[in-house]
């Protein structure tokens, strides 16, 4: 019992308001007796998650951050939304359990689901769970391969081919992600010109159109607790859309750090790939290319693009710490992580053959 995964005590000044938890859980889900018991996942740096108790019934809810937000982030009900849609095609979705777009409530638009009792691999393995060499590996693909089910989905059959903007997708996350680094930039962190003229000038065609969810990581995706290889879960679905595959693919390895990656990216790691047996990120694109069909002949622009939105993702969150609208001191080190992948990815484009 001790790897699956679980909540903790909640941090200070992300409490929520058990008597209107409660209220709105029994209002929506019959039966429910008794008080909560109300923690949160440690796990995460935007979105809050909590787990709700009530007995052996247990719940999560997933809200917005406390503090002044960018008008389209953290849409709680567009999440919800995508999750139920998807969930009858990809079965890795958790069920929707109740949504709330009434403020009187918590002051925000928040959901809850379901809770996947099962193993989530963040920094490290947790205590007792060792795998081989061979075993890690089989892990590792078996991740990929939902990554590549999920580009699989038939989006019109789910009702979720208007979710996208159609055609121009990379230029228009190049353009977006570069505007929302200009307005959340602070003075103690680099200008990214270099980078962000570099992607721009070296912007690909869409490869395809496809769900794709924008922040597969293995810290989003829940493993059964009795097969450790089998994925029963997929998590965290605010940034799903339709849009490039390559593109998804380049935003999860901007997270696969390697066992022998320099110094500060290994203080990024946030997920186990550093361990024997799993892929190394050049074996993950072919290993991806194979399975999927997709093809690039150099996969370069897709893994800046993906290390520059990390830096940006970063930054705004590190924008919100430096004003003082978050005190979570774990972001106070976020503006040396955006200084160190404005040099990474200085130095692939220097190494790029495009």
């Amino acid at each position: 019992m001790t790897q699956i995964d679980q909540a903790v005590d909640i941090r200070e000044g992300e409490e929520l308001d058990i008597g209107a938890v409660d209220r709105f859980m029994k209002q929506a889900i019959p039966g429910l007796k008794g008080q909560p018991s109300i923690r949160q996942y440690p796990g995460g740096a935007s979105n809050l998650t909590y787990q709700v108790d009530y007995g052996d019934q247990s719940y999560v809810l997933r809200r917005p951050p406390f503090g002044k937000i960018a008008k389209s982030a953290h849409d709680m009900l567009r999440e919800a939304r995508v999750m139920k849609a998807l969930k009858p095609v990809y079965p890795y979705v958790p069920n929707i359990v109740a949504i709330c777009d009434d403020h009187d409530v918590l002051g925000c638009d928040f959901y809850v689901m379901e809770r996947l009792k099962g193993i989530i691999l963040r920094q490290d393995f947790p205590k007792d769970f060792e795998l081989s060499e061979a075993d890690t590996r089989k892990l590792c693909l078996n991740v990929i391969d939902k990554l590549v089910d999920l580009h699989r989905v038939d989006a019109q059959a789910a009702g979720l081919d208007k979710l996208g903007k159609g055609a121009g997708y990379v230029q228009r996350q190049i353009g977006g992600w570069s505007d929302r680094f200009r307005k959340t930039r602070t003075e103690d962190v680099g200008d990214f010109e270099v980078v962000m003229s570099w992607l721009n000038d070296k912007m690909p065609e869409d490869i395809a159109q496809v769900v794709i969810h924008n922040d597969y990581r293995f810290d989003n995706v829940v493993l059964n607790p009795d097969n450790p290889f089998e994925v029963i879960g997929v998590l965290d679905w605010e940034m799903a859309t339709i849009g490039d595959p390559l593109m998804d693919l380049g935003n999860s390895l901007a997270y696969w750090i390697e066992a022998d990656d320099e110094g500060p990216f290994q203080m990024l790691r946030r997920q186990p790939t550093h361990r024997p047996g799993m892929l190394i990120r050049k074996e993950v694109v072919d290993y991806y290319m194979e399975k999927s069909g997709f093809r690039a002949d150099n996969f370069d622009f897709y893994e800046i693009y993906g290390l520059f939105r990390l830096a940006v993702i970063i930054q705004q969150i590190y924008y919100r710490f430096y004003h003082g609208q978050t005190k979570d001191k774990r972001f106070a080190a976020f503006g040396h992580a955006a200084n160190y992948l404005e040099k990474r990815c200085q130095r692939l484009i220097s190494e790029s053959t495009l």
